[in-house]
């Protein structure tokens, strides 16, 4: 068999809203970009949501929307992919990176806690494979630190703590205690890359809870200066009658998604719920058959939480990082693509150079010695997981 890793799972449904955007005349930001906009406030339970050109961009300019820059500080997890810690950087500010919880794929919050300074102004929980943090005990940890807060924006002041800005780059259409991921955290942002649950090709979307003394028009309205060049209309806004004047209100970016890929969403949405059940019954199948094998699964399902079934990650117990990457080898061989999420940040070299050394991780890297990322997608025939399955048993006993 040759089994891909994580291929798009594109229908004639997604083809004919492309096709129809392209028959449209209009390709940039424009209706079908607006429409998947109040599509993701109503599938989040917010009122508002901002389409971007990928889940990076909606961290960097909600950093940049939140005042973070240089002398702030801006905490995150040693066990993530680069983007969760490339935005603090980006906006000028200092990353703060803190080890995961022991025999967890998520932030120790004890150890946040304890790296919490007065120049903290945010935190960028990482939720793993479609597993969300726990919000509450992270809520718990930046009220308890409210007497250090030292707001410098209007925002900021609004929300009178340290932000929760998630990282949820693999969990849209996750919940936690009954409520979506997008919902819980101050400000969520997702991923729509080629290889999410819901694709856009390359995309995101960021939403936000309510602030007291903050009007959700206002954050909207500043998210659309942000990614357009700080332009005071957009193009769509310019085709109205005589309405070609705008203004450059600041020197802003630009970062917004086009009508093209938002029409690719529009069409996975008519899907999603189809995608995320399939996506749990091929982790049951996993879970069921790994049972006893002394392969460790993460949980996707719990009495506070419900995964996305982003990813499936298992672990081979008592197996080195170099016996780890011969299994890979091996099930490649075998024509399964596997991948491994992640090397932790302090293990590359941009972050070496920054200062940061992989022996102050000591749980991060234990979580990654050993880990495998199995395939895990919706275009899996359940014979393909049954090989899957057999062949990693298999590699593993002769290694």
């Amino acid at each position: 068999m040759n089994i891909s890793f994580s291929p798009p799972d594109i229908t004639q449904t997604e083809i004919d809203e492309v096709v129809d955007t392209l028959k449209s005349g209009w390709i940039t930001t424009g209706p079908k970009t607006k429409l998947f906009e109040k599509q993701i406030a109503e599938y989040c339970n917010t009122t508002k949501a901002v389409c971007m050109n990928s889940a990076t961009a909606c961290m960097e300019m909600t950093l940049r929307l939140l005042g973070i820059g240089e002398g702030d500080e801006v905490i995150t997890s040693a066990y993530t992919y680069t983007s969760s810690a490339s935005v603090i950087h980006h906006v000028g500010a200092r990353i703060v990176l803190v080890d995961t919880a022991k025999d967890s794929f998520h932030l120790d919050y004890n150890a946040v806690e304890r790296a919490i300074t007065d120049k903290t102004k945010a935190i960028i929980p990482v939720d793993i494979a479609g597993v969300m943090c726990d919000y509450d005990k992270l809520l718990e940890v930046v009220n308890s630190k409210k007497h250090l807060f030292k707001p410098s924006n209007e925002i900021q002041s609004a929300i009178g703590r340290i932000a929760i800005v998630a990282d949820a780059a693999h969990s849209f259409g996750a919940n936690y205690k009954n409520k979506m991921s997008g919902e819980v955290a101050d400000f969520t942002c997702f991923s729509f890359h080629a290889v999410k649950n819901l694709t856009t090709a390359e995309g995101g979307a960021v939403t936000w809870k309510e602030i007291t003394g903050v009007q959700s028009e206002d954050i909207y309205n500043e998210f659309m200066l942000l990614t357009l060049h700080g332009q005071s209309k957009d193009a769509l806004a310019k085709t109205t009658l005589g309405g070609w004047e705008y203004d450059i209100v600041y020197p802003a970016y630009k970062c917004n998604m086009t009508d093209i890929m938002a029409s690719l969403g529009l069409g996975q949405f008519k899907r999603y719920d189809e995608i995320l059940k399939r996506r749990k019954e091929i982790i049951s199948i996993y879970d069921e058959e790994f049972k006893g094998t002394g392969i460790k699964t993460l949980n996707h399902y719990d009495k506070n939480y419900n995964s996305n079934g982003h990813l499936y990650l298992v672990q081979i117990v008592g197996k080195s990082e170099q016996e780890r990457n011969r299994i890979i080898e091996e099930m490649a061989a075998r024509g399964v693509s596997t991948n491994v999420h992640y090397k932790p940040l302090p293990m590359h070299t941009a972050y070496k150079q920054l200062g940061f050394n992989i022996m102050d991780y000591p749980n991060s890297y234990n979580q990654y010695v050993n880990e495998i990322t199995l395939p895990l997608h919706t275009l899996l025939s359940d014979e393909e997981i049954k090989y899957v399955i057999s062949s990693l048993k298999d590699v593993i006993l002769k290694i």
